[in-house]
């Protein structure tokens, strides 16, 4: 898992027990019995359980198709697939270096129409995978790896303060209770 959160951020995952599922519902699981879900402040107001699979989240709805969206998960699948030759310290930096890519990923209708006036000044900025704009912008990047054996290697990185130019990285690792 791979992530980075916004000012104003719109949707998160969330882990939940299979036991929390509805009653009569099928739930898809892992060999442990948990499933992802989604849910976020817009949309849905329930949790919506994931398929396995790759998904994407910008500050919007899960998977919104936007040009960013669509390039940050070819990226993240790219440095997967370079990832299963790496040790866990170059693959997690291969994912931060994905999340922040600000290569602007224009034109995008998409974006271009959801805030015209707003966003078309700044608009190669917000059509990036990492935003940096004065007052808005991408904060904080997340890698969350888990291997087989239940280890998680949990690496955040987060802006100090509002000066884009400085960061601290840290990292906690834990196994996960069976």
């Amino acid at each position: 898992v791979a992530g980075h959160q916004h000012a104003g951020e719109a949707g998160r995952t969330h882990q939940l027990p299979a036991a929390a599922a509805e009653p009569g519902r099928t739930r898809p699981s892992t060999k442990k019995g948990d499933v992802v879900c989604y849910y976020g402040n817009r949309g849905k107001n329930t949790p919506v359980v994931l398929e396995p699979g790759t998904y994407g989240l910008s500050n919007a709805l899960l998977d919104t198709p936007w040009r960013k969206l669509c390039f940050g998960k070819q990226l993240f699948l790219e440095a997967v697939g370079r990832g299963q030759a790496l040790p866990k310290d170059a693959l997690v930096a291969e994912l931060l270096d994905v999340l922040n890519n600000e290569e602007a990923q224009l034109p995008d209708p998409a974006i271009e129409d959801q805030g015209r006036e707003y966003v078309q000044p700044i608009l190669s900025k917000y059509a990036a995978v990492c935003v940096r704009c004065a007052n808005y912008g991408t904060r904080t990047n997340t890698v969350i790896l888990v291997d087989a054996d239940g280890h998680v290697t949990f690496t955040e990185r987060s802006m100090l303060g509002t000066d884009p130019s400085r960061w601290e990285t840290a990292t906690h690792e834990f196994r996960l209770q069976s």
